[in-house]
C-alpha cells in the first residue's frame, strides 16, 4: 500500500491572487528541508503531496515541523478513484485498527464521479460497519476519524492529522535583523517574526572583557534553536564594548541604558541597509523594564526611521516564558551569562527619560567614529542547527 505525506495549507488558502506565490514559497522550504531525502514533491492550490520510503518517515516528519506555512499534513494511503477500489482498501486498513466509535468524512474535488459525498459518507460507513465487529458510529466524538479524498486521478485515506508550525512560509517576507540578547524574550521574538515569514540574521551585542565568552556561546546556542526553521542563520557580533565604556564614564548613570539603546539603533539601521533587511526586530515587551515603557520607546526610537518589530511587547512573560519552553530556548537563556544589557544596570535607570535630556547626555562624547569603528569589525558567524561553534569561541 503505497501511502504519501499529504500537507494542508492552511492561512495561505486565504491568500486569493497571491496564493501560488505562498505556495510556491512553502514549497521551496520543503525542498530545501527535505533535500537530503529520496523524496518527490508535488503541489497544487490546495495540496501538497510528498511521496517518500517508509523508513524515512520519523525524520520527514521532525523536518516538517519546523516548516513555517504548514497548517496539518497527514500519512495518507493511495488508491484508484474508483469506488470499488476505496472499498477494498479501507477494508484492509480497519481491520488493523483496534477502535469502538468511527466517523467517515468525505471530500469529493472530483465532481464528476458518480457519487457525492453524502451518499460516500453512508456508503462507506456501511462497509466499515459491515466489517468489523462490535463498532458503532460517532459523529460528535469518534474514537477514529476516517477521511477520505476523492480527486481526478487518485484518492486518499488516512486517519491520523499532525499540527503543522502555522504561519506564513519563511522567505515570503522580507529579512529582519533581530537583536539577539541571549534573554528569554529575544529568541521568541524571533521565532514569531519567522513564523509570519520573515526571514532574520540577528544581531550580538557584546562587551568583552564585561561580558564572557560563555554569553557569546549562549547566543550562537539560541541561534542554533531558531536555525532549526530555517536553513541557516547569519549571527553578526558587535563589539559594543568602546561605546559602553564611552557612555557609562561621560553619561547620567541614570540615562546610560537610554543613551546604549540608541547607539544599538543607530548601529542596527546601518547593519539593517548593509544586509538588505527592512525591519529591526527585538524582544521587548511594554513595561517589563525601565527601557520598554513607551516613554522610553518613544525616546529610544527616535533615532531611526526603520519598522521595529516587538513580536512580544503585549505578552505578559508567563507567556513568553511558555513559548520559550516550546521552542526549546528558555533552559538556555536562564544561563548565568549576562550580557551588555545587564552587565553595567545602573540602580535607578529612568524610567520616563526626555528626549531633549537624551541628546544632551550624547552630546558629552563623539559617538559617530565609534560607531563606524564596529562596523568596520563586525565578525560573523553561518550558524546551523546541526553543527557545532565551541571551536569559535
Amino acid at each position: 500500500m503505497k501511502r504519501v505525506i499529504l500537507i494542508k495549507y492552511g492561512e495561505l488558502s486565504t491568500k486569493k491572487g497571491n496564493r501560488n506565490f505562498f505556495i510556491n514559497t512553502l514549497y521551496r522550504m520543503i525542498n530545501e528541508k527535505l533535500k537530503n531525502f529520496d523524496v518527490k514533491i508535488f503541489k497544487d492550490r490546495s495540496r501538497m503531496y510528498i511521496e517518500f520510503h517508509d523508513e524515512d518517515l520519523d525524520k520527514i516528519k521532525e523536518k516538517l515541523d519546523s516548516v513555517f506555512g504548514i497548517h496539518m499534513y497527514h500519512i495518507a494511503y493511495i488508491v484508484d478513484t474508483n469506488i470499488e477500489a476505496i472499498k477494498e482498501l479501507l477494508i484492509s486498513l480497519v481491520g488493523n485498527m483496534d477502535f469502538k466509535t468511527f466517523k467517515v468524512e468525505v471530500k469529493r474535488s472530483d465532481k464528476s464521479f458518480s457519487m457525492h459525498s453524502q451518499e460516500m459518507n453512508r456508503f462507506l460507513g456501511g462497509v466499515v460497519l459491515k466489517n468489523k465487529d462490535n463498532i458503532s458510529v460517532d459523529v460528535h466524538n469518534p474514537d477514529v476519524l476516517i477521511k477520505v479524498e476523492v480527486r481526478e486521478n487518485h484518492s486518499y485515506i488516512y486517519f491520523n492529522a499532525y499540527k503543522g508550525a502555522g504561519g506564513y512560509p519563511l522567505g515570503s517576507q522580507p529579512r529582519g535583523l533581530l537583536m539577539l540578547s541571549g534573554g528569554i524574550d529575544s529568541p521568541v521574538a524571533g521565532y514569531l517574526a519567522m513564523r509570519r515569514g520573515v526571514p532574520i540574521d540577528c544581531v550580538y551585542f557584546e562587551a568583552v572583557p564585561h561580558t564572557s565568552l560563555e554569553a557569546r556561546n549562549k547566543v550562537i546556542e539560541l541561534s542554533r534553536k531558531l536555525a532549526k526553521y530555517a536553513v541557516d542563520i547569519n549571527l553578526h557580533i558587535v563589539n559594543f564594548t568602546k561605546i559602553q565604556e564611552e557612555i557609562y564614564k561621560n553619561c547620567h548613570p541614570n540615562y546610560c541604558i537610554t543613551i546604549m539603546r540608541r547607539m544599538m539603533y543607530r548601529i542596527m539601521e546601518k547593519l539593517a541597509k548593509k544586509y538588505n533587511a527592512l525591519a529591526i526586530i527585538n524582544g521587548e515587551s511594554v513595561g517589563q523594564v525601565a527601557s520598554q515603557t513607551l516613554t522610553s520607546m518613544s525616546v529610544i526610537n527616535e533615532v531611526t526611521n526603520m519598522p521595529v518589530l516587538r513580536p512580544v511587547c503585549c505578552f505578559d512573560k508567563l507567556e513568553i516564558i511558555d513559548l520559550a519552553k516550546k521552542i526549546d530556548t528558555y533552559d538556555i537563556s536562564i544561563l548565568p551569562y549576562e550580557d551588555c544589557c545587564t552587565v553595567f544596570v545602573p540602580k535607578h535607570p529612568v524610567i520616563n527619560p526626555s528626549l531633549e535630556q537624551a541628546k544632551k547626555e550624547e552630546e558629552k562624547f563623539d559617538f559617530l567614529p565609534l560607531i563606524d569603528e564596529v562596523l568596520e569589525n563586525i565578525n560573523t558567524i553561518v550558524v546551523k542547527e546541526e553543527e557545532e561553534y565551541s571551536d569559535l569561541l
